[in-house]
């Protein structure tokens, strides 16, 4: 099959040829910062790669208010103490106890202590004043990424949905890449491109200098290790 004539030479579009032109002079950069990216295989996981220097790493996470556990157990405190008041004024008052008081003071008195419902309860009682603990020790939010401080009274935070999109957004830029999925977590962004076309290292390597510079972007306090796999995309049928 001969070819047509006037067809010798192809020319790359304008847009094509500035992304693959500005993803090229990322890498050279992130190549001069951070040295080699440690990967092996085009779709093969690779160590985590750092993104900026830890400067702020001891910012905590954002403390939640957690109202609802707390209004339960206020709701179930109020309850109890009420009633056991009230029983205790209607003894003082010479009338008869409550039945489930009565109920109760008999039960402790005669079953054992190796009896299988007070082994229950003390179970439950057990993991209820341990789940209490943990969530008052705990600062909770671990959807919202705390953000680096640049003024003292000033506390900002990034949901992870949002900084997820965020880097999504960026590495739709890059030549080559038809989809992409971001998993960002505290401490790692699992990011799975797909490319339809050009060679897998050179998108992967674009695609890590491209986040790299997104995370960077986020501003945030502790900045997550970056982990990026590329593959093909499936056939169909």
């Amino acid at each position: 099959m001969s070819e047509p004539q006037g067809s010798d030479s192809t020319q790359r579009l304008p847009v094509m040829e500035k992304a693959t032109e500005r993803a090229a002079e990322m890498a050279g950069e992130m190549a001069g910062e951070g040295g080699a990216l440690g990967q092996s295989a085009s779709a093969a996981d690779y160590e985590p790669l750092g993104t900026v220097d830890d400067e702020d790493g001891g910012q905590g996470r954002f403390w939640s208010a957690r109202r609802v556990p707390a209004g339960i157990l206020a709701v179930l405190l109020l309850v109890g103490a009420g009633t056991l008041l009230y029983d205790v004024a209607a003894v003082r008052a010479h009338r008869p106890a409550m039945r489930w008081r009565r109920s109760l003071a008999r039960q402790l008195a005669e079953r054992p202590l190796d009896d299988t419902w007070v082994l229950v309860g003390a179970g439950v009682a057990a993991a209820l004043g341990i789940w209490l603990i943990v969530l008052a020790a705990t600062p909770g939010l671990r959807d919202v990424l705390p953000m680096r401080r640049t003024h003292a009274d000033i506390r900002a935070g990034l949901h992870r949905s949002a900084a997820a999109m965020a880097l999504r957004d960026r590495a739709m830029e890059v030549a080559g890449v038809q989809s992409v999925r971001v998993r960002m977590g505290r401490k790692r962004a699992d990011v799975r491109a797909v490319s339809h076309f050009r060679e897998l290292d050179d998108v992967r390597a674009d695609l890590d200098a491209t986040l790299a510079d997104g995370i960077r972007g986020l501003g945030l306090a502790r900045p997550p290790a970056l982990s990026v796999r590329v593959g093909r995309p499936g056939r169909k049928g």
